[in-house]
């Protein structure tokens, strides 16, 4: 009999966790701002890239154009959001994060790490912190693999 983890568990068990995690940040996400879930990933999206469109912005989401549409269109309408013409492409309309919209989704990560940070350090002694040091290593290391295998 082996000592060993069984991978099947140890997927399920972390998807739970990841799931939790998640719920848990999105609590602290609302904490800060009333978006929903895909407005604020939009934000987040647009503070990493600025200048994408519409259309890679479903493509990266996973969602339809339509729904992209009405996401960013609240986003907008919110003053969030501005949309510009492309130079190179009049057709192609460029968004970009407004300052209401940097100053937002600044505050929601800095609430998430705050929260975070606070868990980190009332929660795990400093071993326990260079064991969570490791594991998120090896998280990236699946997420990455992933990712290689789909490019």
């Amino acid at each position: 009999m082996s000592n060993q983890p069984d991978p099947a568990d140890l997927s399920w068990r972390l998807r739970a966790v990841v799931h939790d995690l998640t719920r848990r940040l999105t609590a602290e996400g609302k904490a800060t701002n009333e978006l929903n879930r895909p407005q604020e990933s939009v934000l987040a999206r647009l503070h990493q890239r600025p200048g994408i469109t519409s259309a890679e912005l479903a493509r990266l989401e996973g969602v339809s154009p339509q729904s992209m549409s009405a996401t960013v269109g609240a986003l907008i309408a919110g003053g969030h959001v501005l949309a510009s013409p492309a130079a190179e492409d009049g057709r192609r309309r460029e968004l970009h994060l407004t300052g209401a919209g940097r100053d937002l989704i600044e505050a929601v990560r800095s609430r998430k790490t705050d929260w975070v940070r606070d868990q980190i350090k009332s929660q795990l002694n400093e071993t326990e912190q260079a064991e969570l040091a490791s594991a998120i290593e090896l998280l990236h290391r699946l997420v990455d693999s992933h990712r290689e295998h789909n490019h």
